[in-house]
Order: C-alpha cells, then sequence, then structure tokens
C-alpha cells in the first residue's frame, strides 16, 4: 500500500501502482506531456532521475531550463540526476537485465532513507529499438521491475516512441506496464498481466521460437 498522495499526471492521477509504460509520435508530443509531472515533482521536493539517448543531455536540459525549472542547482543539489542510457542500461555495450533489477532496487532503496520522500524516474527506451537483440531480455525486465516497484513509492515512466517498435515489441511492452499513457492520457491498462503469469507465458513463446528456428535448419 502506498503512503504518499496520488500524484496527479497526464490528466488523472498516480495512486498504488506507478509503473508507467508511455508511447508517444514526437519529441513535442512527449514533453508536452512529461514536463508537467516533471516540474510538479521539483515542486513538491521529490528527486527526479532522467534517463536520455545518449547525446541528448543537453537537449534535455534546454528543455527542462525553458520550463521553468533550474537544472544547474538541481543538480547540485542532488535533486535531479540526468543519465544517458549507456551509462544505465548500455553498460560496457551490453544490456544486463539482472544488473538493471538491482540498479533500480539500490535506486529505490538507497532513497527510501535520503532527503527525497521518493523519486519520479523517467526513462527514454528508444536504444531498445537499434538493438534487435535487446528486445527480449528487456522485455523480460519489464515484466521482472514490477516486483521492485510494488515494494516502492517512486513513479516510474518508461517513453517509447511509437515509429521505432513494431506491433508484437509494443503489445508486449503494454502487457508488462499496469499503467499506460496513450493519446496523452494516463489510465490503468487494460491489457497488463502479472509478472508470474506473463513471464511463464514468455518463456514458453521463446522456447517454441527457438526449437522452430533450430527445425528450419
Amino acid at each position: 500500500m502506498k503512503s504518499t498522495a496520488p500524484i496527479s499526471f497526464a490528466g488523472s492521477a498516480l495512486a498504488e501502482t506507478r509503473h508507467v509504460c508511455a508511447f508517444f509520435n514526437s519529441e513535442e508530443e512527449e514533453y508536452r506531456v512529461l514536463l508537467p509531472f516533471i516540474k510538479g515533482g521539483f515542486e513538491c521536493g521529490h528527486k527526479a532521475v532522467h534517463v536520455v539517448n545518449a547525446g541528448q543531455r543537453g537537449e534535455h536540459i534546454g528543455r527542462l531550463t525553458a520550463a521553468g525549472i533550474d537544472p544547474v542547482a538541481a543538480e547540485r543539489s542532488g535533486q535531479l540526476e540526468v543519465k544517458t542510457n549507456t551509462e544505465t542500461y548500455l553498460r560496457e555495450g551490453q544490456f544486463d537485465k539482472n544488473r538493471m533489477l538491482d540498479a533500480f532496487e539500490q535506486m529505490a532503496s538507497s532513497n527510501a532513507a535520503g532527503q527525497f520522500p521518493l523519486s519520479r524516474i523517467v526513462c527514454r527506451m528508444d536504444w531498445a529499438a537499434d538493438g534487435k537483440s535487446y528486445m527480449n531480455d528487456l522485455i523480460e525486465f519489464e515484466s521482472r521491475v514490477n516486483h521492485v516497484w510494488e515494494d516502492h513509492e517512486d513513479a516510474v515512466i518508461c517513453t517509447y516512441h511509437l515509429g521505432k517498435f513494431g506491433g508484437d515489441t509494443v503489445i508486449d511492452i503494454m502487457r508488462t506496464h499496469p499503467m499506460i499513457i496513450i493519446g496523452g492520457i494516463l489510465q490503468r491498462n487494460p491489457f497488463f498481466v502479472p509478472p508470474s503469469e506473463f513471464l511463464r507465458e514468455f518463456s514458453e513463446r521463446r522456447a517454441g521460437r527457438s526449437a522452430s528456428t533450430s527445425a528450419g535448419n
């Protein structure tokens, strides 16, 4: 049970369930939806952790500044951390789902006793579209990480640009997030499948594909 107040976001509110997949068609749409949520977090004393594409940091800082946020002061105080995908998800050029589960657990646990009541974490996920070999591990990670966020107050927004991902991948991403933003509106996700059920089905599906590939060789 989340003890902190619901967080206003994208025309609705995040209450007990705070792991969100947010689908956008452009960066303009993404920032239009996210910036009020990000700014509100600074105003109420929440920590902000943003993961952006490599090379996007300068643009992101500019967007925050234009929205009336002082990112230099926020980084100095520890309220803001801006990381790139190569520093987080793709350290040493590899995506390690177990390492990332540990990293998010440490991020949440270390903040629990820190100076901020909770974190608002926004992660840009475009990197996964650039390496198809990452996709199965990413989808498994997105399902398993629900167990981490069940025990913490933090709000976690995973942003995906629809033009970069195939339909089957989008469906799996939807099925691993209990909350969803489509068309700029936050809502409970009717397609969400609990991790125990999803991971069993996903494992069987992967095994079936492997067997089919082997049979064709």
